[in-house]
């Protein structure tokens, strides 16, 4: 079974810089609390690392 991240969306990017956008948007959300499931790749990871402070995460298996 693969590991998966579920990702919800916790505060705005109203006012953050265009990176932070990008990457949320290249992670399927745009709203506080839209949710998106991802595969857990080495890639995700850096991304939730970097807008860490505007989602939070969850470890699932499917």
């Amino acid at each position: 079974m693969a590991k998966k991240l579920k990702i919800t969306q916790i505060k705005s990017i109203i006012d953050r810089p265009k990176d932070q956008k990008r990457t949320i948007k290249a992670l399927g959300l745009g709203r506080p609390n839209y949710q998106k499931v991802h595969n857990d790749t080495p890639q995700i990871r850096g991304m939730i690392k970097k807008v860490s402070h505007l989602v939070k995460f969850e470890e699932i298996d499917e």
